[in-house]
């Protein structure tokens, strides 16, 4: 294989710290709404209007063990598919896959949970980074879904991180014009402005700007009208995903009933999750993270060196893997929290 490099650029880290006061909101809202009943008419709602990722997990003889340190730690393979966008016309639309909501996969994200429950670690997968795929030998990753669908895109990044992923769960884009208004809207700092690349496309200012739904769908689905394309798509969805789940976990979400449960309807269709996350394992999880805030949430790309080219003259994305073996050491040893503050995760 060869290719050519293009050189990493530094960043600051920079992470601040919030009360708990919500927190405390939080439960009481939610002892209020259980004494009521009505989290489990929410759960009703989650699970019955939710699609099920039959067979999501490659053969157990394939999957890595479970290392005693990170026993208690969950990982979500969380996959972006958008059933409405026309296929983009580039070298590698044949190799997208298709997710059980029908969209294409072409958004990938590893979210990892500690075991103390005080961050949450999204760390975003280029869909054209270089990796081996068990049984189809060294492409992009996105040809795991063409080859052999969600396990064998799973299969490929628990042999690539020597950790096991606990739960799947697949998101269509429209699914987040319908929880954007349901929000009230979402509010974005955009780094840099730019307009849809399609007739009479939509613009986004740079600066602070608060999104409705249609507006919300065009800012995480736009691609094109960057230099860096995917680069600067994957940040976009960085940045929108982390303001959503602030606009979710704020006081004006939480204490009101009403909302909570448009949300829950705006979104449950649009989602398709493995066979044992329901709304009882998605509660569980929600209820032991009460304390975390958005700014505990770190999100960064995997670890790479930029843009190049294969052998056979593929547009392909560098995975740095000298990096990504330390970041699966530290996934498997649940020490994400140091691996963060020590690399550069600058891309």
């Amino acid at each position: 294989m060869s290719f050519e490099e293009h050189p990493v650029r530094p960043r600051k880290k920079k992470r601040t710290g919030r009360a708990i006061v919500l927190s405390v909101l939080a439960l009481v809202v939610v002892a209020g709404l259980v004494a009521g009943g009505y989290l489990w008419n929410l759960g009703r709602t989650f699970d019955s209007e939710s699609q099920t990722i039959t067979n999501a997990f490659p053969a157990e003889e394939t999957r890595p063990e479970v290392k005693e340190e990170s026993k208690d730690a969950v990982n979500i393979l969380l996959l972006g598919s958008d059933t409405r966008a026309t296929r983009d016309t580039d070298e590698d639309s044949e190799e997208f896959g298709t997710l059980p909501n029908g969209g294409r996969s072409d958004t990938m994200m590893l979210v990892h949970i500690p075991a103390d429950r005080k961050n949450v670690f999204v760390t975003s997968v280029m869909r054209d980074t270089w990796l081996d795929i068990p049984g189809v030998g060294t492409a992009k990753i996105n040809r795991a879904f063409a080859s052999g669908g969600v396990p064998k895109a799973v299969e490929t990044l628990e042999g690539l991180f020597g950790v096991r992923i606990n739960h799947v769960a697949s998101i269509d884009f429209e699914g987040f014009k319908g929880l954007t208004d349901a929000v009230g809207g979402v509010t974005v700092n955009n780094p840099r402005a730019f307009k849809q690349s399609i007739v009479n496309g939509m613009y986004f200012p740079e600066g602070v700007q608060t999104l409705n739904g249609e507006q919300a769908l065009a800012f995480v689905r736009e691609r094109k009208s960057f230099p860096g394309s995917d680069y600067e798509r994957v940040k976009n969805q960085q940045l929108f995903v982390k303001a959503l789940l602030g606009q979710l976990m704020s006081k004006e979400t939480l204490t009101n009933p009403g909302k909570v449960s448009e949300v829950v309807s705006q979104i449950a269709p649009f989602i398709a999750v493995d066979e044992t996350l329901d709304a009882a394992k998605v509660a569980s999880y929600a209820s032991s993270m009460l304390d975390l805030r958005p700014s505990d949430m770190e999100f960064f790309t995997l670890p790479n060196k930029g843009p190049g080219r294969s052998a056979d003259g593929q547009s392909i994305v560098i995975p740095d893997m000298d990096v990504i073996e330390k970041f699966g050491q530290a996934l498997q040893e649940d020490k994400m929290a140091e691996f963060v503050e020590t690399t550069d995760l600058s891309r």
